[in-house]
This record gives C-alpha cells, sequence and structure tokens, in this order.
C-alpha cells in the first residue's frame, strides 16, 4: 500500500470514528431532553402523554391534600388560568407551599393527573423560575384578553 492511500484510509478511519462518537453523544443529549409545559399548554393538549416534561406555575391555594402515609402528597399547579393535578411521592423541599412557585418533572398519565419523579420550589422571595414566570405573565395575557372579547 502506498503512504498516500494509508494516509487517506487513516482519516477516513478517524472520520468514522469522529461521526460514531458524534451520533452517541446526540442521542444521549436527545434522550436526557426534558421539555417545559404550562398547565395551559398541556390542558391545550400540547405536552406529551407518556413522557417526561416539566410543568410550572404557582401551587393552588387549597389544593395541597397529604395522605396518611406522610409522604404522598397531591396538589394543583396553576398559572392563574389553568389548573393540573400532581401526584407526588417523595419528600418536599422545605419551601414548598400553596401560593409559591413550582416546577414539577414527571408524567402525565392517560386520567390528566401529572405524576411527578421531581418537585422544584422557589429559593427566596424574589425568585420564581423563568419558565414558570413567563407562563403565568402569559396567562394573564391570555385572561385579560378573553375579558375585553
Amino acid at each position: 500500500m502506498k503512504p498516500r492511500h494509508k494516509r487517506i484510509a487513516i482519516i477516513v478511519a478517524g472520520l468514522a470514528v469522529l461521526g460514531i462518537a458524534a451520533g452517541l453523544v446526540l442521542n444521549a443529549f436527545q434522550s436526557n431532553l426534558v421539555f417545559f409545559f404550562t398547565p395551559t399548554q398541556v390542558e391545550a393538549r400540547e405536552a406529551p402523554i407518556g413522557k417526561t416534561f416539566r410543568i410550572g406555575g404557582m401551587v393552588e391555594e387549597g389544593s395541597l391534600k397529604r395522605e396518611a402515609d406522610g409522604l404522598t402528597v397531591h396538589f394543583k399547579v396553576t398559572d392563574t388560568a389553568k389548573a393540573i393535578p400532581v401526584l407526588y411521592t417523595g419528600i418536599l423541599p422545605d419551601l414548598f407551599r400553596e401560593g409559591k412557585g413550582v416546577v414539577a418533572q414527571g408524567r402525565l398519565g392517560e386520567d390528566g393527573v401529572f405524576r411527578a419523579s421531581e418537585v422544584l420550589a422557589k429559593h427566596d422571595e424574589n425568585y420564581m423560575p423563568p419558565e414558570a414566570a413567563h407562563a403565568v405573565e402569559q396567562a394573564h395575557k391570555a385572561a385579560r384578553t378573553m375579558k375585553a372579547d
């Protein structure tokens, strides 16, 4: 084999290895990608059923109910326009309260209940997750538009 052919073979093999590595990285990234939806979007069936995503907004006042086991809680996440029931089994963050910002990650069941695997609460008085703040703002705009009609 001529030196020129050896160099071409090495370059082709290197590009093939690089292509395979890039494909594996992109596949891993796509499988770990989690989208964010508001309660209004979930109600409009824009969120995937049976796939993991995040839902964010405020914990609806008066919606928090704890079961006897002490770990299972039911509450509703609202963007002030729509509310989605959430079921979570686990220890809630210390700052989790009704009327405060929350982001939950999990799956939407066929029954319309969001089964959360993780619940995140705001960490100080001035903070709300950007996605949740935007969702609440959009819901307020939509509500004002509906009232004006």
